[in-house]
């Protein structure tokens, strides 16, 4: 008989967020298989937990079974303290969307004990779960964790959308991530500014995940005079997202990293040419035919690229084009599911 799975998340699956899309999908899709579904929800301070919330956390996993193996998301997994790792019976498996090291605006002191927890707690884990080859390889190469140890399972996607909806006039371009600073949003606008000769709108789309942040771009948009083209929209509906996407030019994001990027599948389903960074899995998952790539935190050769796709019908359409192509080799959620079912079945 296939073992319960117990999923743990931190914070609310229902958040329109690509790391909760993905784990929010892909619970939904192991649901489809069969094996019993336990979510555990966790409190939303993760990955620095409060000390309530770190303990309910490992109370719940050390309430389970050992016949019940646990998958854990990796914002939470390696934020906990790893001797109370150690007394969970339960067969521990992670989920690493990226390593939180990584992230952003940590000194160096906390990326260092971030790591050497992270490091200890994939230690535990029976099997890891990633969700782009390119963190794999991070795995590997800077926490020592075997390949053997590491499936990557990578989001989920439908058919490709082709045709059917008005493109936007004048040309809109998308951009879709939290407003934090590893989604690069300051230097978007900074090379929007750059190209405000040529016809164009912008929509940047994502809920306010740093304080203050929204507040700060929009002081920036009014300094770089951007105002009247430029639009945050905050966090919208599935709905009102998918228009976004029927109805852009391109899709444009100057991200600092990304374990891998849901947004950029989502755009390719719809055809979009690509501008972005050659930053963590980035070039991986968009590819070299489907958009232009530059250096992250250089908003001249964002510009650059911006103005190029914009100006030359050819090289978008041949974008777009192959936006579509690799858009149709995605997997979906019943292949993610397949290949972490497969790996979390205990003899």
């Amino acid at each position: 008989m296939t073992p319960q799975i117990a999923f743990a998340v931190p914070g609310d699956i229902r958040t329109l967020t690509g790391g909760y899309l993905y784990d929010f999908n892909l619970m939904t899709a192991l649901s489809g298989l069969g094996p019993p579904i336990q979510h555990m929800a966790w409190g939303d301070s993760f990955p620095q937990p409060s000390a309530d919330h770190a303990d309910a956390a490992l109370a719940q996993l050390q309430a389970l079974p050992p016949d019940c193996p646990a998958l854990v998301d990796g914002l939470a997994y390696g934020a906990l303290d790893t001797d109370g790792l150690r007394r969970v019976r339960a067969p521990l498996f992670a989920l690493v969307h990226h390593p939180l090291a990584l992230e952003p605006g940590l000194d160096a002191a906390q990326a260092r004990d971030m790591a050497r927890r992270e490091q200890a707690n994939l230690d535990l884990a029976r099997h890891i779960f990633v969700t782009s080859p390119h963190t794999g390889d991070l795995l590997h190469q800077s926490y020592g964790v075997s390949v053997d140890r590491i499936t990557v399972v990578r989001p989920g996607f439908g058919p490709p959308v082709q045709g059917g909806a008005a493109k936007a006039d004048p040309p809109l371009i998308l951009s879709v991530g939290l407003l934090t600073q590893r989604k690069g949003h300051d230097v978007l606008l900074r090379a929007l500014a750059q190209i405000a000769d040529l016809n164009w709108q912008a929509d940047i789309v994502g809920r306010d995940h740093e304080p203050s942040m929204t507040a700060r771009l929009t002081a920036l948009i009014d300094d770089l005079d951007l105002a009247p083209r430029v639009r945050l929209s905050g966090e919208v509906s599935s709905a009102a997202l998918q228009a976004r996407y029927c109805s852009a030019t391109l899709f444009a994001l100057a991200t600092r990293y990304e374990g891998y990027g849901i947004v950029f599948g989502e755009a390719m389903g719809h055809g979009l040419p690509i501008i972005s960074t050659r930053a963590g899995a980035v070039p991986e998952t968009v590819g070299a035919e489907a958009g232009l790539l530059v250096a992250p935190d250089d908003a001249d050769a964002f510009a650059t690229a911006l103005r190029r796709m914009l100006s030359e019908p050819a090289l978008r359409d041949t974008c777009a084009r192959a936006s579509l192509r690799a858009a149709s080799d995605l997997a979906t959620w019943a292949d993610s599911a397949v290949l972490v079912r497969d790996a979390m079945v205990l003899p």
